[in-house]
C-alpha cells in the first residue's frame, strides 16, 4: 500500500467525519446517516493501515476518530446488574470452559509434580535438613506447630482477606504474564507445587501426612483449581502469541487477552470463596471429615458450573470475548 496516495484518497472522509463529531447542534437525519457510513469507512480503513502500512502517528488519529465516532453512534453504555448476571452466568463459565484442554493437563502435570517432591523430600532426610535445621522441622511438624497454628494465627476475617489478596494477585499474574511466552507462568506454578510438595514431604516423614491434607484440602482444591485454570489460561495466551492459529497474530492476541482479563474477574471470585474457606471453616473445631467435605462439594460446584453453564454458553458461541459490538473494527482476513 502507498501510505501517501491512501492518505490523499481519504483525507477528506476522515476530516468530514471530525467536524460531523464537532457538531454543537444535533444532526439532522442525512447527517446521522453520513456519520454511520464515514464511521463505517474510516474504521475499515484504520484496519487496513493497522495490517498493511502501519504509521504511530496515523493510527493514533484514526484510533481516536473511530473512537468518538464509535461513542456518538452507539451512545455512552453504561454497566448494569444485567451485564454481571450475563458475565457470570454467560462469558466466564465459558471462557473456563474453551480453556479446559489447557487447565486440565496443567493441574493434573502440576499436581503429579507435587506428589513427585513430597515423595522424595519425604523419603530423604538429606533435603529435609537442606531446608532447616532439624529444631526448625520439629517445630513446623509438631502437634500444634506451625504448619496447624498457621490457619487460626490471625483472626478469620482478616485472614480469609489476606489469603484472598495473594490468591487473586498470584492469578492475575499467571494470567498476565502469559503473554510473555508461558516461561513466568511454569515458573509461578512451580512455586506453588514447590510449596505444596514441601509441606506434603515434611508432614509424612512425621507420620502426619492426614493432619495436614486435613487442613489443605477444605480450601485447596478450589484454591489450586482456581491456581490452574490460570496457569492454562496464561499458558494458552503465550502460545497464542507462538501461534496463533488463521487468525492474524494481533487480532488472536486481544481476543485471548480480552477473555484473560474477564478470567482474572471471575476468579477473583472464585477464589474469595476458598479464601472465605481457608479463613473460616479450614480452623474450624468442625471434624476432618466435615471440612473435607466442604472443601470437595465447593470444587464439585465450580466444575458443574464450568461444565454445565460453561459448555452450554460455548455451544450457544460465546467465548469469553466482549460483545461484539464493543470490540475494534476489523475487516475480514483470509484463512
Amino acid at each position: 500500500m502507498d501510505l501517501d496516495v491512501f492518505v490523499s484518497a481519504h483525507r477528506a472522509e476522515w476530516d468530514r467525519l471530525d467536524a460531523l463529531l464537532r457538531r454543537q447542534r444535533r444532526l439532522n437525519g442525512a447527517e446521522a446517516d453520513e456519520l454511520v457510513v464515514l464511521y463505517q469507512r474510516t474504521a475499515t480503513h484504520l484496519s487496513l493501515i493497522q495490517s498493511s502500512a502501519p504509521d504511530p502517528q496515523l493510527t493514533g488519529r484514526l484510533s481516536q476518530l473511530v473512537a468518538r465516532a464509535r461513542s456518538a453512534v452507539t451512545g455512552t453504555r453504561r454497566a448494569s446488574w444485567r451485564d454481571v448476571t450475563r458475565f457470570l452466568t454467560y462469558g466466564f463459565p465459558a471462557a473456563v470452559y474453551r480453556s479446559r484442554h489447557w487447565w486440565v493437563p496443567t493441574g493434573l502435570l502440576s499436581t503429579v509434580v507435587a506428589a513427585i517432591l513430597g515423595w522424595w523430600i519425604a523419603t530423604h532426610p538429606e533435603v529435609q535438613s537442606s531446608i532447616a535445621a532439624p529444631s526448625q522441622l520439629q517445630d513446623l511438624t509438631r502437634p500444634g506447630g506451625q504448619y496447624e497454628t498457621y490457619y487460626s494465627s490471625h483472626p478469620a476475617a482478616s485472614f480469609a482477606a489476606q489469603v484472598w489478596t495473594n490468591n487473586a494477585q498470584a492469578a492475575a499474574m499467571c494470567l498476565v504474564l502469559g503473554a510473555f511466552l508461558c516461561v513466568p507462568v511454569i515458573w509461578i506454578l512451580f512455586q506453588n507445587m514447590l510449596n505444596l510438595g514441601v509441606g506434603i514431604g515434611l508432614m509424612s516423614s512425621a507420620g502426619r501426612l492426614d493432619t495436614f491434607l486435613g487442613l489443605v484440602l477444605p480450601h485447596g482444591l478450589l484454591e489450586l483449581t482456581a491456581v490452574f485454570v490460570a496457569a492454562g489460561t496464561g499458558l494458552r495466551l503465550g502460545w497464542t502469541l507462538i501461534d496463533p492459529g488463521p487468525r492474524p497474530r494481533r487480532v488472536a492476541l486481544a481476543e485471548e487477552a480480552r477473555a484473560a482479563v474477564g478470567m482474572a474477574i471471575g476468579l477473583a471470585l472464585v477464589l474469595f470463596v476458598s479464601g472465605a474457606i481457608e479463613g473460616f471453616v479450614t480452623p474450624s473445631g468442625l471434624p476432618t471429615w466435615a471440612r473435607i467435605a466442604i472443601g470437595i462439594a465447593a470444587e464439585l460446584v465450580f466444575l458443574a458450573y464450568v461444565y454445565v453453564l460453561g459448555g452450554r454458553a460455548t455451544r450457544a458461541g460465546a467465548t469469553g470475548d466482549v460483545e461484539e459490538s464493543e470490540r475494534s473494527a476489523s475487516v475480514p482476513t483470509a484463512a
